[in-house]
């Protein structure tokens, strides 16, 4: 099971597209006056300023070959600036084993990079942004993450490592091998690399099995 689509709200429609598509390169797929749709690998993202309220932000990750680490940072370091934590523009994650890069987009989001060395594919063509390979990873922010990873469970996608949820960190779901990660964590919560705290916002996340987790205006989950 992986993430064929992502739907984030956002105030800046104009801006998000221009950055998105004329920045960064990615293919436009549709849009209309309120929405476009972008293809990131195998997975697509969406921005729509349908219902917005506040300043919506997220976190959300695109997979990257394992072996482009380095050329992708180049290359990312060419067209955005990357945030820092503790000095350092890169994270390296001896646990999974991973290296990501981070930077934000016009809207706020928290935009990452991740290349994983045991899952992700390997690449012998210069990096550009045809050479992500999908959405890896995407936050649910909910107020109950032990009510929701129960929900997400009984739909196949089941604590990373079969940890217990939690509601004091982040709860990774998903199987490694499959390359599906829901961020599930609880309003508060502080982003790594930027000084942004987890918050509730509503989202679409449609998955290969046609299922689909949403979170409304309300802070109403439905899986359908």
């Amino acid at each position: 099971m992986k993430i064929n689509l992502v739907v984030l709200r956002t105030k800046n429609l104009m801006q998000m597209k221009k950055f998105y598509i004329e920045t960064l390169g990615f293919s436009l797929i549709k849009e209309d006056e309120r929405s476009f749709r972008i293809a990131a690998g195998t997975s697509e993202l969406e921005f729509t300023s349908k219902d917005v309220k506040g300043n919506p932000y997220y976190h959300f990750a695109f997979n990257i070959p394992a072996n482009n680490f380095e050329e992708a940072k180049s290359w990312t370091k060419e067209r955005v600036s990357l945030t820092v934590e503790d000095g350092e523009d890169e994270a390296d994650f001896d646990h999974l084993p991973a290296h990501a890069l981070y930077f934000d987009d016009p809207a706020g989001n928290i935009v990452e990079f991740i290349s994983r060395h045991s899952t992700s594919e390997s690449r012998t063509e210069p990096f550009s942004i045809k050479s992500i390979l999908n959405i890896s990873e995407i936050s649910l922010t909910v107020e109950d993450a032990v009510s929701v990873g129960e929900k997400l469970n009984n739909l196949g996608v089941p604590e990373r490592d079969n940890n217990a949820i939690s509601t004091q960190s982040f709860n990774f779901m998903g199987k490694r091998a499959n390359g599906i990660f829901i961020l599930l964590t609880q309003p508060g919560r502080r982003w790594i690399f930027l000084d942004k705290l987890s918050a509730i916002y509503p989202i679409e996340i449609e998955l290969t099995n046609n299922n689909k987790v949403i979170l409304n205006s309300d802070s109403e989950l439905f899986i359908v």
